[in-house]
C-alpha cells in the first residue's frame, strides 16, 4: 500500500488486509509473495442438444469437473427423462439417485441442475422414454 497522509485529529488511519488459512490454520496476508490461493474451473463440458419423437439413449455427454450441469427439457411430449452415469464408456448406466431417492427424472419440461461430477471417467446420458410428442433436450454446462 502507498504511503498516505495521515490527516489531524486522528493521527492514525485503519488499514484492511485480505487474509487465508494457511496449511497450519493460521491467518496468511495476502502479499505479493503470498497470493490469494484460487481454484481455475476447467472449461465447460459443451453441450448435448438434439430433439427426438422416439424413445432412446442420448449420449455420452461428458462434463466438465466440479460444474453443474444443467437440463433443458422442452417441446409437447409425454413420458419420462431420466439422466443417467457411467464410468465404463455407456455399457453400464445407473440412474441418479440421491440419499437412496430417484434423482434427475422428468415426465414435464424442466430447466435446472441436476448434477455435479468429481470424477474424470464419467458421462451422462439421457434415458428417453416418450410415449407421444416431441421432445427438445439440452444437457450442457
Amino acid at each position: 500500500m502507498p504511503n498516505s497522509p495521515i490527516a489531524v485529529p486522528a493521527g492514525y488511519a485503519t488499514v484492511n488486509a485480505i487474509a487465508f488459512s494457511d496449511g497450519d490454520g493460521n491467518a496468511a496476508q495476502v502479499s505479493n509473495t503470498a497470493p490469494l490461493p484460487v481454484q481455475v474451473k476447467p472449461a465447460s463440458g459443451g453441450s448435448l442438444a438434439g430433439s427426438s419423437a422416439l424413445s432412446g439413449v442420448f449420449g455420452p455427454f461428458v462434463p466438465a469437473l466440479d460444474r453443474p450441469a444443467v437440463l433443458t427439457l422442452s417441446g409437447t411430449w409425454t413420458g419420462t427423462v431420466k439422466v443417467t452415469r457411467s464410468t465404463d464408456g455407456g455399457a453400464t448406466r445407473t440412474p441418479l439417485t440421491i440419499a437412496g431417492d430417484a434423482w434427475a427424472q422428468f415426465t414435464v419440461n424442466c430447466c435446472e441442475p441436476v448434477w455435479e461430477e468429481s470424477e474424470a471417467s464419467a458421462a451422462l446420458y439421457l434415458d428417453v422414454t416418450l410415449a407421444s410428442g416431441t421432445l427438445a433436450y439440452r444437457l450442457g454446462q
